[in-house]
């Protein structure tokens, strides 16, 4: 008898269903970002009201919201005013807050990291100070006007009226640059525990026999800190201003939801109060102001994101490789 040879069993590949199991988030990222981005971009070549809303206009919004039209009066000038107005805002808030916020978070993190230190309950710390982040902006900003309204019923207004400090209330919402720093106050103390955390993550990750070696050396805690400690943490604080980069750009609910009646303060309107009011406040709706300066801002936070990323980058890498390479 022939032996029959049997056939090799057919091997089942399992790699197909690793795309099944992730559809779900490309359909979910196509659905609510790629679609509602693709759908912006078109919107800002559109007209706004009722005049020219839904008409192709090309080009126009960007250029009166960039570089406004002929005229004082003109349409173009005045929407140009507002949104370099609150592109201004903008920046001064974010970079307000981003160095308070910094220098607190990296002074703590130091601390808290420090061997030789040996804070007790660091634990209990770690969760005090990330408290803020948790809580509804709706619920701070509620707070905050509460403590610093502007009437002789605000808490602060009524303490120093009560000492015979003032003799009226103070118009804390209302002065523009108390208002301000108040915005840059807030929004401190709600994010400098998320960054404090990831500051502390970083040097955690350090080795500590590199520390050890300094401090045998009879290196100082400052020259350690701008000679070791912050070269080797150089990604994670990369990390940290583009994250807050992408945040203070966008900043909306406190600067929105601080003020007193339904008229907002103008020297707290950001760019994301710009879009959010011409998008729904108000009637009929300017989608095409709106969409645009969500183009522009995007615009803006990827180009200093770039720039700041390439801080991170060593620019002779490359040459380095080819180098190596072409040694051997």
């Amino acid at each position: 008898m022939q032996n029959v040879q049997k056939k090799p069993a057919k091997m089942v590949s399992y790699a197909k269903y690793g795309y099944i199991f992730i559809a779900p988030f490309f359909l979910a990222y196509a659905f609510f970002m790629l679609y509602p981005l693709i759908n912006t971009f078109l919107l800002s070549f559109q007209g706004n009201g009722e005049a020219t809303g839904g008409q192709w206009v090309g080009i126009q919004n960007y250029q009166w919201l960039l570089f406004g039209s002929e005229g004082e009066f003109s349409p173009g000038a005045a929407i140009h005013e507002s949104f370099m107005n609150d592109l201004f805002n903008t920046i001064i808030l974010w970079v307000g807050n981003f160095v308070i916020q910094l220098v607190l978070s990296l002074l703590l993190a130091v601390w808290f990291s420090d061997v030789r230190v040996k804070i007790k309950g660091t634990g209990f710390f770690k969760v005090v100070m990330y408290l803020p982040n948790i809580i509804t902006a709706a619920s701070v900003a509620g707070i905050f006007l509460m403590l610093f309204g502007n009437s002789k019923y605000g808490a602060i207004n009524s303490m120093l009226m009560n000492w015979g400090i003032l003799n009226e209330p103070f118009k804390f919402i209302d002065d523009v640059w108390v208002s301000r720093i108040l915005v840059m106050f807030i929004q401190s103390w709600m994010w400098f525990g998320n960054t404090t955390l990831l500051l502390m993550s970083g040097i955690f990750g350090i080795d500590p026999a590199i520390f050890e070696a300094a401090s045998i050396d009879g290196s100082s805690g400052m020259h350690t800190f701008f000679r070791i400690t912050m070269p080797i943490l150089k990604p994670i604080f990369i990390y940290v201003v583009i994250t807050s980069l992408i945040g203070g750009l966008q900043m909306f609910d406190i600067p929105y939801l601080l003020h007193e009646g339904s008229t907002l303060k103008p020297q707290l309107e950001t760019a994301a109060v710009f879009i959010y009011k011409h998008f729904q406040m108000y009637y009929p709706q300017n989608f095409g102001y709106s969409a645009t300066a969500s183009i522009i801002l995007f615009v803006i936070t990827a180009i200093l994101g770039i720039i700041i990323y390439r801080f991170n980058t060593d620019s002779t890498a490359p040459k380095k490789v080819k180098a190596a390479k072409s040694s051997k």
